[in-house]
């Protein structure tokens, strides 16, 4: 199974339980692994054959920015739904942090995995 990838993707949203993270925007920050054959994309070497990293990375971007989850949790199965439907991925892991939701922590939050591997 090869695997495309983002890292520390960050991206200000609504997101939290809480009447005060109601009202502001805070940070969160998607690292996200997804199943790819790159080989046809090796041969080719055109863009249309490729799990097109940016136009997944944009579209995240704009849903996350729109979105207003209280949990992580949601936003992630929400993120999962959208890649596996929209860009067929078949196998995904998505970790989703809000860093400084907890003092005297770097981030918390959650850690997903979708579909088969390989």
């Amino acid at each position: 199974m090869d695997i495309v990838f983002i890292r520390e993707l960050k991206i200000q949203t609504v997101i939290g339980v809480f009447e005060w993270e109601r009202a502001i925007r805070q940070t969160v920050v998607l690292d996200l692994e997804m199943a790819s054959d790159v080989a046809r994309a090796a041969a080719t070497d055109q863009l249309e054959d490729a799990l097109n990293y940016k136009a997944v990375a944009t579209r995240l971007i704009q849903f996350v920015e729109d979105s207003s989850f209280q949990l992580v949790e949601t936003l992630a199965e929400s993120i999962a739904t959208i890649l596996r439907d929209e860009f067929g991925v078949p196998w995904l892991r998505l970790r989703v942090s809000k860093p400084g939701a907890i003092h005297g922590s770097k981030d918390v939050g959650v850690l997903i995995e979708r579909g088969g591997a390989g």
